[in-house]
């Protein structure tokens, strides 16, 4: 059942009615597209977008390229997964070839589609269904560059989808890549504040090691490096200790300090 666009209006002032109706929708879909800092996030509510918006759809999904192939994610029920792993095998069908070349593909019989002849037999054969609609999203950001993915919705019955389920797919699909590149540029934005906090934490364990140690940089990195690797704790945890005790663990079990940890000379054991 769908809650969003139930009927598809005729004539001029009943596609007007439609277009403010459209244009409501996507003030919402946008605005709750933009919260999100997670890509698969974005993905998934954009399959349920769309099959809300669009009433032909009796499924949806997105589908995303990884390494090793494709991968789909968000499905609104257990069929989208069954017919893209027939896709996903052969390499080639509706959904990996909008995102591969680029384009909207809208599959009207499969049973008859020249393009895909086994997909399409196998597809009707096994899940039934006869008409798909495949559209890549288009991301502008060049830290974007490595992601590729794709709107896809599936209709039981043959020629589902028509011009306009065209156009809004291409408008959800643009509103998704709008918030994908939003969520990356803060997930960036995220990674770098963590980093900068991180060298930074790193940066002051040294300072109090060297001025409780009286050693140098160097010997006081190299003693932080000895603590995460017997330890097998990273180098952040180890400068949080540091901070928070004044001291290194390990330097407090003098008969437990090896050579390695006075290779700068000196007794590195605590005062």
């Amino acid at each position: 059942m769908h809650d969003g666009i139930d009927q598809r209006p005729e004539g001029p002032e009943a596609l007007a009615g439609l277009a403010r109706q459209l244009i409501d929708e996507f003030g919402a879909v946008g605005a709750k597209l933009r919260g999100y800092a997670d890509v698969d996030e974005v993905l998934v509510d954009l399959s349920t977008t769309c099959q809300r918006l669009l009433p032909h759809a009796d499924h949806a999904s997105t589908s995303r390229r990884e390494r090793k192939g494709f991968v789909t994610i968000g499905a609104t029920s257990d069929v989208p997964p069954r017919v893209d792993r027939i896709q996903y095998e052969l390499g080639h069908g509706p959904c990996v070839d909008a995102i591969l070349t680029d384009n909207l593909f809208n599959a009207a019989d499969l049973r008859i589609d020249p393009r895909w002849p086994e997909f399409g037999r196998r597809a009707a054969e096994e899940t039934g269904i006869l008409s798909m609609l495949s559209f890549r999203l288009f991301f502008e950001d060049t830290g974007s560059a490595d992601l590729l993915a794709g709107l896809n919705l599936y209709a039981a019955k043959p020629e589902a989808f028509d011009e306009v389920d065209e156009t809004i797919i291409g408008l959800v699909a643009t509103h998704g890549a709008f918030a994908i590149t939003a969520a990356q540029q803060r997930r960036r934005a995220d990674g770098v504040t963590a980093a900068l906090q991180t060298n930074r934490d790193i940066g002051a364990a040294l300072g109090v090691l060297m001025a409780r140690l009286l050693v140098t940089r160097e010997q006081a990195f190299d003693l932080m490096r000895i603590a995460s690797q017997r330890t097998n704790r990273k180098m952040r945890d180890i400068a949080e200790d540091v901070l928070e005790t004044g001291t290194l663990a390990f330097l407090e079990q003098p008969q437990r300090v090896g050579r390695s940890a006075q290779a700068g000379g000196g007794d590195w054991r605590s005062p």
